[in-house]
Order: structure tokens, then sequence, then C-alpha cells
């Protein structure tokens, strides 16, 4: 078997994220300052674009802080009546959906479906793409999507481009990052003036 046709059966690894017109993921304020992002993501347009981003994953990655973070919130959007019903559909996608948590320190996965790991991402993903499944995405955990970047390990890009300037922060593309080459596959431009794009790897 060619390694063009074991890669074709592999599942797509995604990774979403939001960024800022001077490339950062937060504030100069550090992890939390992310205020900006806000208005832009709940935007009729954001919303649809979650949904699809979301619609082929049946796997989740997350980093600590992300898991506890979306932990606290979402699982009980699910039954929330008020809630935008592409919120309500987005909180019962990840209430169902395999969720695989990097931490060294968490010992319990409270959340259903939830399990820690503590390995090498990259090797843990590659185990994965073999399994069953749909695609597997990185929930703006901007940690585990930078070392997979550093390893090429990316298949598609979904970034939410918010037209601000964040002015400091941590930035997304580092120095030293491998070459390589995308192709835009769509771009829609939100009530908020964001813009949502998917770039999918060029191999």
């Amino acid at each position: 078997m060619t390694n063009q046709s074991t890669a074709a059966k592999y599942r797509k690894v995604v990774a979403n994220i939001s960024l800022s017109l001077d490339g950062r993921v937060n504030g100069p304020g550090g992890d939390y300052d992310m205020g900006w992002i806000v208005p832009h993501a709940i935007t009729s347009g954001a919303r649809d674009h979650m949904s699809a981003v979301t619609a082929p994953a049946t796997t989740v990655i997350l980093g600590r802080k992300n898991y506890q973070g979306f932990g606290s919130y979402w699982p009980s959007v699910a039954d929330d009546g008020a809630a935008d019903p592409r919120d309500r559909a987005f909180s019962q996608w990840l209430n169902a959906s395999e969720k695989v948590v990097f931490s060294h320190t968490l010992t319990e996965a409270q959340w259903h479906n939830s399990r820690i790991v503590a390995g090498d991402p990259v090797a843990i993903l590659d185990g994965l793409r073999t399994q069953p499944g749909g695609d597997i995405i990185i929930l703006a955990s901007i940690s585990l999507i930078k070392s997979l970047l550093q390893a090429s390990a990316l298949d598609r890009l979904s970034i939410t481009l918010c037209p601000e300037i964040a002015g400091g922060g941590e930035r997304l593309f580092e120095e030293g990052l491998p070459a390589s080459a995308w192709v835009l596959d769509s771009n829609v431009a939100t009530e908020s003036g964001a813009l949502c794009l998917f770039y999918d790897r060029r191999r």
C-alpha cells in the first residue's frame, strides 16, 4: 500500500483558533485577555462557521485550561431553551464527542466522554488518525496547535480573523516554524467584519 493511499484513510486534524490582525491569540494581559474576541464570536456568521467546523468532527482535543473553561460553561447549554439554537447544537456536539485532554496535572475527567492523556501530542494524534471516526479538532488550545504546527501535523486551519489589533500577547505563528503551503477553501465575512477562513494543507 502506498503512502498516499494510507494517508487517504487518515482522519483530518483541524485547528480552530481566533486571531487579531496583528496575529495574536490573546492580548498583552495574558491567557485570559481575550475580550476583543467576544464581539466577533457571538455573531450569526461566527456561529455558522463553528457549525461548519464541528459538523464533520467526532473527537475534540483540548488543553487543561480550555477543558476546564469549556466544561464550566458548555455542558448545560444543550438544555437551555433560551440559548441560540446553534449554541445548543454546539453544546450537544461537545457533550457527545470524544474529548481528549492533554494535561500533566489533572487526575480526573468529569465531563462525559473525556479522558486525560499526558503523552506526546504528535504521537497521540497519529494514533487517533488511524481509528474510526470523523475529523479531529483542536479547539483554541494554543500550545497544542503550536506544537502540531511545528511538527507539520495539521491538515486544516479554521481561523476567525478579528478586525482588532491586540497590541501585544501571544502569537500563533512564531519564528522557526517549518515552511508549508496552504490552500484557501472558503472565506466568509461576518456581521462584525471578522473573516472566517478555512485553509487546507497542500502536501
